[in-house]
């Protein structure tokens, strides 16, 4: 009988992706902080989590077999974030300690996803071999 790592790891393997892309999201606009006219641009993770678990990509398409694939997991699901504070003169909208906060956030998040996938392999691995 075979195993459906879908089936056995549920949602937890999209979960570790998408806040990996959010990461560096976020990773991309403290250091464009000081890039004028740089935009603040974050995830949707209900709507990152929807296409990661559809398989849909909502990248550029491939019209050839020998084109790279450059379809995104997230695809649309990026979008500029609405700026707190007014625009300083240069266009720019990130905030260096929203953002430092979102990174911290999300790296919890993160270090969680990745727990909680190690409790199911864990689990697995339980399964296959039984106790010893």
């Amino acid at each position: 009988m075979a195993i459906s790592f879908d089936k056995a790891l549920g949602v937890s393997q999209y979960t570790v992706g998408v806040r990996a892309k959010r990461a560096e999201l976020i990773a991309s606009n403290i250091v464009n902080a000081d890039t004028p006219h740089y935009k603040a641009k974050d995830l949707d993770f209900a709507s990152a989590m929807r296409m990661a678990k559809s398989g849909q990509s909502g990248g550029m398409g491939r019209t050839h077999s020998k084109h790279f694939n450059v379809n995104s997991s997230v695809g649309n699901s990026v979008a500029f974030r609405v700026p707190n504070q007014p625009d300083t003169g240069d266009g720019n909208t990130v905030d260096v300690q929203v953002e430092r906060n979102f990174y911290m956030k999300n790296a919890l998040e993160y270090q969680q996803s990745l727990q909680f996938l190690g409790g199911r392999f864990k689990a697995l691995r339980f399964a296959i071999k039984g106790a010893q």
